[in-house]
């Protein structure tokens, strides 16, 4: 199988990842992962992402200290001001997957919050990437980290487990940061939850869709 070949199948095989099996994924799993992922390309090498990965007690530990503390729901990098037109069609399409595939009923707004709170349990996955950039790095140290974050992701693809990348932990940056010791000046950019993927989780049987090329690229020659 050729490397375009390999590359086009774990891009259309890779998903969201939101249930988990409990058992943790081996160290030397996880470094290997990390290492693949550390080859991201970044402006003039900066390479500003910096990794927390947690495990066992540390990711449980996270969980809680985002549960008890009510007051802190302010992201260091702005969220988008609102979603229009077709981002906003495309944004409503995936959360209507998700909430038919677990059973939340259209305005069930109780049963679509526990939903999304589950992001701040990082879906009972074992483990959780928090990735963060320098501030003074701008709005380009958070591109070069997305671009990371999108290695970890066909990375754990290729190594047989499950990912989600999580904007909403960027939501309890301060809680994250005071609690895992971070420096002043890195801004949370998203959390990643990973480790092996439960298939019979409701939440594991979907999968989002794609737009043609016609509809996001322009050709002029």
């Amino acid at each position: 199988m050729d490397d375009m070949t390999v590359l086009e199948r774990l891009l259309a095989e890779r998903w969201s990842c939101r249930g988990y099996l409990s058992d943790e994924v081996p160290r030397e799993t996880i470094e290997r992962l990390l290492t693949v992922a550390g080859r991201t390309p970044s402006w003039c090498n900066t390479q500003p992402w910096e990794v927390t990965v947690l495990s066992g007690e540390a990711t449980s530990s996270l969980v809680k200290a985002m549960a008890e503390d009510a007051e802190h729901w302010t992201p260091d990098i702005p969220f988008p001001a609102g979603y229009e037109g077709v981002y906003a069609d495309r944004r409503r399409e995936s959360g209507w997957q998700l909430y038919e595939a677990v059973g939340v009923a259209k305005g069930d707004r109780d049963a679509s919050a526990a939903q999304m709170l589950r992001n701040f349990e990082f879906f009972g996955a074992p483990h959780a990437a928090i990735v963060t950039t320098t501030a003074s790095l701008g709005p380009y140290g958070a591109v070069d980290c997305g671009l990371f974050i999108d290695s970890f992701l066909l990375a754990a693809q290729a190594l047989g487990l499950g990912a989600c990348a999580q904007a909403a932990i960027a939501m309890r940056a301060g809680v994250v940061r005071e609690h895992l010791g971070l420096a002043d000046d890195r801004q949370v950019v998203a959390g990643i939850a990973f480790g092996r993927p439960d298939p019979e989780h409701l939440t594991n049987t979907y999968r989002t869709n794609r737009v043609p090329l016609d509809e996001f690229v322009t050709f002029r020659d």
